[in-house]
């Protein structure tokens, strides 16, 4: 008995998507992506105001971008995720379509449909593209997991939203989750 084949999607596919559609490409399969819900949004736009003021203040090379922002993380062009944060320090990697090559910081903030996609697959997209630091914001749990790839060693540390958390790409930046009042 021979099985179907699936098909195998493509950065074309990806951008013949009405702009209307929230979705990933993730090793050449297409996944939809529900609107976001409250508590999601709130998290994002607190997190984008942190660290944008953070950025500014510095007056640094680092841009940061909410999703929708479309991420091409190889050349495969089987690949591109739209995180919820990406920070990119390289202006070289931005383009008019998003970002070609791993951002330095990608924050995800898991959704109740598919949390998989964010503790797994996208992070060991995100380790191999070679994203420097990586973390996933639970609401559900106030739980916030940050990996950080530039290690010799697999570590992940696990904070609280009652918690304050340092920013590894960064010498003197932390986040304190209580200031953001989720």
């Amino acid at each position: 008995m021979a099985f179907a084949q699936a098909k195998i999607y493509t950065e074309d596919d990806y951008y013949n998507i009405p702009e209307d559609v929230r979705a990933e490409l993730i090793d050449g399969q297409i996944y939809y992506q529900a609107a976001p819900n409250r508590i999601h949004q709130k998290i994002s736009s607190a997190l984008h105001i942190y660290i944008g003021n953070y950025i500014n203040a510095k007056g640094g090379a680092c841009e940061i971008y909410s999703a929708p922002f479309a991420v091409r993380l190889f050349e495969d062009r089987k690949n591109i995720l739209e995180p919820d944060i990406s920070v990119i320090c390289d202006p070289n990697k931005l383009t008019e379509r998003g970002c070609t090559g791993a951002p330095d910081w990608i924050i995800e903030i898991i959704s109740p449909g598919n949390p998989e996609h964010d503790y797994i697959k996208k992070l060991n997209l995100y380790k191999d593209a070679g994203v420097r630091e990586y973390w996933i914001v639970d609401p559900r749990n106030e739980k916030v997991f940050v990996y950080y790839f530039e290690q010799k060693e697999f570590k992940v540390e696990m904070y609280t939203f009652r918690d304050r958390v340092k920013v590894n790409i960064y010498e003197d930046f932390w986040i304190d989750f209580q200031e953001l009042n989720l």
